[in-house]
C-alpha cells in the first residue's frame, strides 16, 4: 500500500568505511529516502551503510546496504557497485523490488499450495547480477572472521523464503516446522527454491507455494576444517553441513572480501521450537 500523510518518513542514517565522499553519503541517503513512501507499512527505521574497499583488484569495490523495519519487520538489500553513486543506484532499485514483494509476496501465494517438486506458475525472478561475489583471496590467507550463532527460525520453506526475498540473502539456514530438520534454502535457476536438509524428510514437509525440490542427499557430516576444503575445491557460494560433534546443520560461506563467514545454530535443538521463533 501507499504511505499516506499520516506516515511521515523516518530520516535514513548512512554509516560510511573506506573513504567515501560527503555528497555520496547525501546521494544515497536521497536513494533510499525515495523509496520508503513505498513500503507496505510504516518505516520505523531506516540505515544505509557504504563500503568502500581499497583492494584495486575488485571489479566492484563499493558495497551498499540497506536495512528498514516496516512496521515490525526488517527488510534488507545488498549490491555492489563501480562506484558509490553506481551503488546507490542499485541499492535503490533493489530496495524498491523488495518492497514490492515484501507487499505482494504472501498475497500472490494466498491459497495456492501445491506438494514439493510440483508444478508452479509463481516466479520468484532472477538471481540479481548486482549482487556481491566475493573476491578470490589466495586459499592460504583465507579465515573465518564472521561466526554467526543464535537459535534457526522454526519455519516453513514458504517462509524462509519470504525471509530469503525479503532480507536478501543468498540461502536461508533455519529449522523446518514439519520435520524438524536444520535445513537450508536457496535460489534454483531458473526458477524456484532447492531445499537440502541434515537428514531430508521430504514426506513431513507439508505443502507449499513456492516452487520447491528437495535435495535426497543428507548434509555431509564434517568439521569446520573439512567444509573449509570442500568449499575452496568446489567454488560454490556456501557449504551446508552437519557438524562433526553437535550434528546441526551449519553453513560456511565466502565473504565479500574472500575471507569465510560461519553460522552454526545454539539451543534449541532441531526438534524443538525457538520460543522466540516467529
Amino acid at each position: 500500500m501507499k504511505r499516506t500523510p499520516s506516515q511521515p518518513l523516518v530520516d535514513v542514517q548512512v554509516e560510511t568505511r573506506g573513504g567515501v565522499s560527503a555528497e555520496d553519503t547525501a546521494y544515497a541517503r536521497d536513494k533510499v529516502r525515495a523509496v520508503l513512501g513505498q513500503a507496505p507499512g510504516p518505516v520505523l527505521f531506516a540505515r544505509a551503510k557504504l563500503t568502500r574497499f581499497a583492494n584495486p583488484a575488485m571489479e566492484r569495490p563499493v558495497v551498499a546496504q540497506a536495512n528498514l523495519d516496516v512496521n515490525g519487520r526488517p527488510a534488507r538489500a545488498h549490491v555492489a557497485g563501480v562506484s558509490a553513486r553506481e551503488a546507490a543506484d542499485l541499492l535503490r532499485d533493489r530496495l524498491e523490488a523488495t518492497l514490492a514483494r515484501m507487499a505482494e509476496h504472501w498475497e500472490a501465494r494466498r491459497g495456492r499450495t501445491h506438494p514439493p517438486g510440483a508444478a508452479h506458475e509463481w516466479r520468484h525472478g532472477d538471481e540479481p547480477t548486482h549482487r556481491p561475489g566475493y573476491f578470490p583471496r589466495p586459499v592460504g590467507e583465507r579465515e573465518v572472521v564472521r561466526h554467526k550463532a543464535f537459535a534457526l527460525a522454526f519455519e516453513s520453506p514458504d517462509e524462509a523464503a519470504d525471509d530469503l526475498e525479503r532480507l536478501d540473502y543468498g540461502f536461508q539456514l533455519f529449522t523446518d516446522a514439519g520435520s524438524g530438520e536444520d535445513s537450508v534454502l536457496y535460489r534454483s535457476a531458473p526458477e524456484g527454491y532447492r531445499l537440502a536438509q541434515v537428514n531430508p524428510r521430504p514426506d513431513l514437509i507439508g505443502p507449499v507455494a513456492v516452487p520447491l525440490t528437495v535435495s535426497p542427499a543428507a548434509a555431509p557430516r564434517m568439521t569446520v576444517a573439512e567444509a573449509k576444503e570442500r568449499l575452496d575445491i568446489t567454488g560454490w557460494p556456501f557449504v551446508f553441513f552437519a557438524d562433526a560433534d553437535s550434528g546441526r546443520g551449519n553453513v560456511l560461506y565466502h565473504r565479500y572480501d574472500g575471507h569465510y563467514g560461519l553460522i552454526t545454530p545454539i539451543a534449541p535443538t532441531a526438534h524443538e521450537p525457538s520460543p522466540t521463533a516467529t
